[in-house]
């Protein structure tokens, strides 16, 4: 039994995170925002968002709005700095005895377990009457994607895998334009009988987000997609969300309060989706009480494998 199974009422792997707000760390109006907003979930973030000569200020007004804000139910977890020597161990000393109101850190560019290990080790120095600790990686770079499946599995303190869009992109060299999106020239172009071209836009971030998705779901982890950095674009905003909730993710990080409702309505079921789980739940239910395990809905086959699609689609509608 890990220790999340020890308490019934502690459940981070199940948290509803379809939001992630990111907050600078040294803005104490903005993390008041933060607070008050309707996002699921926040990170404070100690590293890019940051200038170098205010990382101290950032750390202690990350304490002092973890204790003298009201963050309600939200997760608020705080990104941290890393290192030659890995991860920056005053932060999260600092973070671990004066924050208790903090739900998770999360690690910038992970790529190895060795972080994780040696995160966990601080971790355990949290006084008895904090709330417990999680870790939350952030895979970004080229070696992360490659050791993804390892660092998954390496700690029950590990709760969630985040994709860095833009740091990996500069990781593997790739002409971009903007954060979270690909560039133009990204395509297959083909040539017809007639001799007419017409090419085909691709999406560059397909086989990543795919990987650390297969982690994360192997390892039971939550899976965050990174941003959009055309915040002001509400088109391309929600079009990436759909995307990310399309192939399984559990959320999105936004980087503007204006990115929140779109977000999260990416991140939850219409009300056909719903009509249509519960009719294939029914469905099945009423083929099992005839002696099938299997029926014909709507011309299609519904078998188990749809029960489970259907719940997953239930659960997401009962989080709201």
């Amino acid at each position: 039994m890990n220790r999340f199974e020890s308490d019934p009422n502690l459940k981070p792997r199940t948290r509803t995170t379809r939001t992630v707000l990111a907050v600078p760390g040294h803005r104490m109006k903005m993390l008041q925002s933060a607070a008050a907003c309707p996002a699921d979930a926040v990170f404070i973030d100690l590293e890019d968002a940051v200038p170098v000569d205010k990382k101290e200020e950032a750390l202690k007004t990350a304490v002092q709005a973890l204790t003298e804000l009201d963050w309600g139910d939200k997760t608020v977890a705080v990104r941290i700095n890393s290192n030659e020597r890995g991860i920056d161990e005053h932060e999260v000393r600092t973070l671990v005895a004066e924050a208790p109101r903090l739900d998770s850190i999360l690690i910038p560019k992970v790529e190895s377990t060795d972080v994780i290990a040696q995160t966990q080790r601080l971790l355990a120095a949290r006084p008895e009457s904090f709330a417990p600790l999680e870790i939350e990686a952030l895979i970004e770079t080229a070696r992360g994607i490659v050791n993804v499946d390892n660092i998954a599995g390496s700690s029950d303190w590990l709760t969630a895998l985040h994709f860095g869009v833009g740091d990996f992109s500069a990781s593997i060299g790739a002409r971009n334009v903007e954060i979270g999106g690909t560039h133009p020239g990204y395509a297959v172009t083909l040539k017809d009988e007639a001799g007419n071209y017409a090419a085909t836009p691709l999406d560059l971030w397909t086989y990543p987000m795919m990987r650390i998705l297969v982690a994360a779901r192997a390892f039971g982890l939550r899976a965050i997609d990174g941003p959009c950095g055309a915040f002001r674009d509400p088109v391309l905003m929600r079009a990436w969300a759909l995307k990310a909730a399309a192939m399984g993710y559990d959320g999105k990080q936004v980087i503007h309060p204006g990115q929140i409702e779109a977000t999260r309505s990416a991140f939850s079921p219409t009300d056909d989706e719903v009509r249509d789980a519960r009719r294939t739940v029914e469905a099945l239910e009423a083929a099992q009480a005839a002696g099938l395990a299997a029926i014909s809905l709507d011309g299609k086959l519904v078998d188990f494998a749809n029960v489970r699609m259907a719940q997953r689609i239930l659960a997401m509608a009962e989080r709201g």
